[in-house]
């Protein structure tokens, strides 16, 4: 049987370069979901592709973490989100440490296709230990980790996120290509809307 693996959404962020919260900032007009906050539009296709997922959002994010159950997930508040996204990630790994693998997906990149993060999903169900989009020969998002990666994903600290994780291991990630500039594109300032 094929390992369980889930989908593990990050939405605690505070926004800073953006200047207002942008998980909650719709996309613009001829963007192919012209008008959807960016988060719901991630969260959307991480659940197309692991119906199984969570999201973890800071405290007091009540429309967002609202938003986000309306769309399928199950969420978890991590208190300590300010820290950073290391913390949120480790979080979320806690909060589904029963799954086989976990595909680590961020609420700032809208246009990632969910036929990437099933490739990522796939690998790690037929044994990848860490397993990631390219695009043009450049890493993406999501990245996927085994059910091995538990521990370090779990104490995980700072604002990092799972960067030290990767560096420890850099002969355990395999890169899996796609046709999908979307696994490069995060919303860090509102001009990343534009094109």
């Amino acid at each position: 049987m094929a390992a369980h693996i889930r989908g593990v959404l990050l939405a605690a962020g505070y926004s800073r370069r953006f200047g207002s919260n942008k998980l909650l900032q719709p996309l613009p007009s001829g963007s192919p979901q012209a008008g959807v906050p960016i988060a719901l539009a991630a969260a959307r296709h991480l659940i197309d592709a692991l119906p199984d997922s969570i999201a973890v959002v800071r405290p007091r994010a009540q429309r967002l973490g609202k938003m986000l159950r309306d769309a399928g997930y199950k969420t978890t508040v991590c208190k300590n989100a300010a820290e950073g996204m290391g913390v949120s990630l480790a979080a979320g790994v806690r909060a589904a440490h029963e799954a086989g693998g976990w595909v680590i997906a961020l609420a700032d990149m809208p246009f990632v296709r969910p036929d990437s993060i099933r490739v990522v999903a796939k690998a790690l169900s037929e044994g990848a230990a860490i397993a990631a989009p390219a695009y043009r020969g450049a890493r993406g998002h999501p990245v996927g980790f085994a059910r091995r990666f538990l521990e370090e994903l779990s104490a995980l600290r700072g604002d990092a996120g799972a960067r030290d994780v990767l560096k420890q291991h850099p002969d355990w990630i395999t890169l899996y290509d796609v046709d999908d500039p979307g696994v490069l594109r995060d919303i860090d300032q509102p001009s990343d809307l534009e094109g």
